[in-house]
Parts: C-alpha cells; structure tokens; sequence
C-alpha cells in the first residue's frame, strides 16, 4: 500500500510539473508571439516590409527547438545549450535593429542629393509639391517612400506640417530634422528656399566626407579589437583540439562553466570598450 501511494504521488507530482511546463510555455510562447506581432506593425511597417507575423512567430519558435539540438549536438554541454536558448529571443530584435540601422544610412546618404535636385527644381521655378512628387518620381528607396507616403498622407487630408512630421518620426535622422525646420520656416516667415536647400547639402556633403576620414583612419583599430576579441577564442578551440584531455575540465565542470562565463564577460567588455575609443562622432 505504501509503494503504491508513493508512485501514485509520484506520478501526480509529474503530471502536475509537466501541467505546469506546458501552461509556463504557453503563456512565454504567446508573450513573445505578441512582441513578434508588435514588432511586425510597429518596426517592420515603418521600413515598408509587410510580413505575417505569424509566420514570422513560427520560424522564431522553430528556432527555440533546433538551435538548443544543434548546440548540442556540436558542443554535448548543458551550459553552452542553455545560453543557446536566449539566441532565439533577442535575435528578432538584433536583426530588425540592424536593417533599421542600413535603411537610415541608406536615406541619410541619399538626402543630400535629393536637396540638390530639390533646389534645382525650384530655382527653374517648380512649386514645393511639384518639386517633392517629382523627388518620390526619380529617387530610389528608402527616400522615394517616405516623400512617397509624405505626399499621401498630404492627400488624404493631412497638412503639410504634420505629414513632415510623420515622417520625421519615421526617420528620427538630425539631417532630416534641419532639412524639415529649414522648410517650415521659408513657409512661414519667407526666404530663399533653394539657397538654403544648397547650403544643407554641401553641409551634409561636407560632414560625410570627414565622417569617411575618420573611418578610414580608425579601421584599423577596429579590425584590432575584432582579432583581440576573436584571438582567444580561436586558441580555445586550437588547444581543444591539440590537448582535448587537459581542456576537457573547462567544458565539463562547473569551475569551468564559471570559467567561460569570466572570459565570454571580459570578452564583450572589450571589444566595447575599444568599439567606444574607435566611434568618434562628427
């Protein structure tokens, strides 16, 4: 009677826990399908890429089963397959980040000639929309879909202001920003829009080109920081293969697992600190 109410305790505690797992992954499953979804509307609309978010939330959770069995499979450490798990997480995020990031490079190197073809536009004697639907007309993305949806959002009844607006938002870039203050003010208090329109490009002109010096003089330096962070790691894998006996305490105990997590944080320290000293900005 004893063993019998000792497996039956046992097995509802199982049932139990097991209940618990699955109602703990549903509600983190449904969690980060709604920050998936928000992304989706939000991040994704904004750079003019319309995808299902659900299909996106089935790749996303497709991630969480195969990469932690891919570590695993390659390294057969519960540490280094746990960490894998978080992969799946923020990688949506990273990845969204890091087009938004080449889009806005994208349109901040298209604007400056954008305002020449603007003032040349008005100094023929082309009115502002004229010039800006001519502008959407002739330039290629990301630029030729914001004053794209500038001017329809103009069309459907929003002022000017507020379109500009918009798009600002969209385009939080302080060239943008000038460009945008320089038009409301010849609008409002008169000016020579052309001239000042020229004026910002060369600016803009002016700061890419020393932006590109800089660049070019601190590439090495971050090509240094890159094989400090990678140099480590690289003679970790060396000796694992030369000396598998001796590095084996460094994969498979705790001491070990410590270890690793002191390098992987001194890692990343690094290579932000030298990231910090080589990121001068204009």
């Amino acid at each position: 009677m004893i063993l019998a109410f000792l497996i039956i305790t046992l097995a509802a505690a199982v049932i139990l826990m097991g209940w618990l797992t699955l109602v703990g992954l549903g509600k983190a499953a449904n969690a980060q399908s709604e920050r998936i979804k928000a992304t989706t509307e939000r991040d994704l609309a904004d750079m003019f890429v319309f995808i299902d978010y659900r299909r996106l939330a089935w790749v996303n959770f497709a991630g969480f089963i195969l990469v932690p069995v891919v570590v695993w499979v390659l390294t057969q450490n519960p540490v280094f397959t746990l960490v894998s798990l978080l992969l799946p997480i923020i990688a949506p995020k990273m990845i969204v980040n890091f087009v938004r990031k080449r889009r806005m490079a994208r349109f901040r190197h298209q604007l400056p000639d954008a305002l020449v073809i603007m003032s040349s536009s008005l100094r023929a004697g082309a009115s502002l929309s004229t010039t800006l639907e001519n502008l959407a007309k002739e330039t290629k993305p990301p630029l030729a879909q914001e004053f794209s949806l500038m001017l329809r959002n103009q069309r459907i009844g929003m002022s000017f202001e507020d379109a500009l607006k918009k798009m600002e938002e969209r385009v939080p870039l302080q060239e943008l920003a000038l460009f945008s203050a320089g038009v409301r003010i010849s609008r409002e208090a008169g000016g020579n829009l052309g001239e000042m329109l020229d004026s910002l490009a060369d600016t803009m002109f002016r700061t890419m080109q020393t932006e590109g010096k800089i660049k070019s003089l601190t590439s090495q330096g971050k090509m240094q920081g890159l094989v400090m962070a990678a140099l480590p790691l690289l003679m970790m894998f060396a000796l694992d293969q030369l000396q598998p006996r001796e590095m084996y305490p460094l994969f498979h105990s705790m001491p070990g697992w410590i270890t690793l997590a002191v390098i992987a944080v001194m890692e990343i320290l690094g290579y932000i600190g030298i990231r910090k000293i080589t990121d001068i900005d204009v």
